[in-house]
C-alpha cells in the first residue's frame, strides 16, 4: 500500500474542498483576516485560488513538488489568520476556544504532512 499516494489524495481533497469554500462562502474567511491586512475579500479569493491550485497540483506527478512548496508557503502565510481568530475568540464563528488553540499546532502537523507527502521518494 502506498501511504504517500493515499496521503496526497486526502490532502488534495481537503485543499480543493477548502478552496471551493473560499468562493462559495467567502464571508467567514474574510472575518478571520487580521484587520492590519488590506482587502480581506481579495485575500480570501487569492488564498482560495492557491488552495485549489495546490490541491490539483498534488494529483499530478509533474507538479506535485511545486504544489507542495506552494501549499507549505500558503500554510505559513495564513497562520496569522489562525492567530487572529484565536485573539478575536472565533471572529464571530461558532468555534470553541479550545479548538482555536488546538488549531495552531495542527497547522504545523499539516505543514509536515504536506512536506512528507510531496518530497521525493528515496530509492534504495
Amino acid at each position: 500500500m502506498n501511504y504517500r499516494k493515499i496521503s496526497r489524495a486526502v490532502l488534495a481533497f481537503l485543499f480543493i474542498g477548502a478552496g471551493v469554500l473560499h468562493f462559495v462562502n467567502p464571508a467567514p474567511f474574510a472575518r478571520i483576516v487580521p484587520p492590519y491586512l488590506p482587502a480581506p475579500l481579495l485575500l480570501v479569493y487569492v488564498s482560495g485560488l492557491a488552495e485549489l491550485a495546490g490541491g490539483l497540483g498534488l494529483l499530478l506527478p509533474a507538479t506535485r513538488r511545486v504544489a507542495g512548496y506552494g501549499l507549505i508557503a500558503l500554510l505559513i502565510a495564513v497562520f496569522p489568520a489562525n492567530v487572529y481568530m484565536l485573539q478575536a475568540q472565533g471572529a464571530g464563528m461558532a468555534v470553541p476556544v479550545w479548538a482555536l488553540w488546538v488549531r495552531l499546532p495542527l497547522q504545523l502537523v499539516l505543514l509536515a504532512w504536506v512536506w512528507w507527502s510531496t518530497r521525493p521518494t528515496l530509492r534504495r
